[in-house]
């Protein structure tokens, strides 16, 4: 039975994949921003364990670890969490960057610190969920882009660090997803949202569970996922 940790876990991408681990049988642990958002996702996902852990709040990420129950070994380490923000580099305030930095970039790079001793044991794997914007960035993204940007380059840097050790590190970069993110950015652009015309969580979910899958012979090191409409 894999072990697996997931930020993310409450909606979309994060939750479609919960649910396809928990099927397995796989040992599944959720990291929660507060306590009652941990309560929901173990009401959610039966059988799951929770990590109470603000990404938004990377600087005292180790702090709260040291209250609670770390998983000895993991298998993998996906991070699907992520927040956007946009506007125009002349518009958008200092608050917004800090926020997008922390949860998309900095705390992601916290999280791997202080789990990658559990990954290692197991020869384990790193799943960072970037984006388009990872890739490309355009007018009113710049915070969200730029914390993808940097996401990127984290996870290639790791991948190179840790590769000796046996970790595997996988960039999956989904286009435009149905997610809630998704109905927020419309709202933002001031567009009408039309789920169907996206890629659907399960879809990207899919992917992941192929880097995850993959035997050891092979690393998927960065997968694309476009909308096929």
């Amino acid at each position: 039975m894999a072990a697996h940790l997931i930020t993310g876990a409450g909606s979309g991408i994060g939750a479609v994949l919960a649910g396809r681990l928990a099927e397995r049988g796989d040992e599944l642990w959720l990291l929660a921003r507060d306590a009652r958002r941990a309560a929901e996702l173990r009401e959610r996902v039966p059988g799951a364990k929770t990590l109470v852990g603000d990404l938004a709040d990377p600087a005292k990420l180790s702090w709260a670890f040291g209250h609670q129950t770390l998983p000895v070994t993991l298998d993998s380490l996906l991070h699907v969490a992520g927040v956007v923000e946009l506007g125009p580099v002349g518009e958008l305030p200092v608050k917004a960057w800090q926020e997008t930095l922390n949860v998309n970039l900095v705390g992601p790079a916290e999280l791997t610190r202080l789990l990658l001793p559990s990954l290692r044991l197991t020869k384990g794997h790193v799943l960072f969920v970037n984006s388009g914007a990872g890739l490309n960035a355009h007018a009113d993204w710049s915070a969200y882009a730029a914390s993808k940007h940097g996401l990127k380059a984290l996870a290639d840097s790791l991948r190179h660090e840790e590769h000796g050790n046996g970790v595997r590190v996988t960039s999956v970069y989904p286009g435009r997803t149905a997610t809630a993110m998704q109905a927020k950015v419309h709202q933002q652009e001031g567009k009408e949202y039309d789920a169907d015309r996206w890629i659907a969580p399960e879809s990207v979910a899919g992917a992941i569970l192929a880097a995850l899958d993959a035997s050891r012979d092979a690393e998927l090191t960065d997968i694309t996922v476009r909308p096929g409409r």
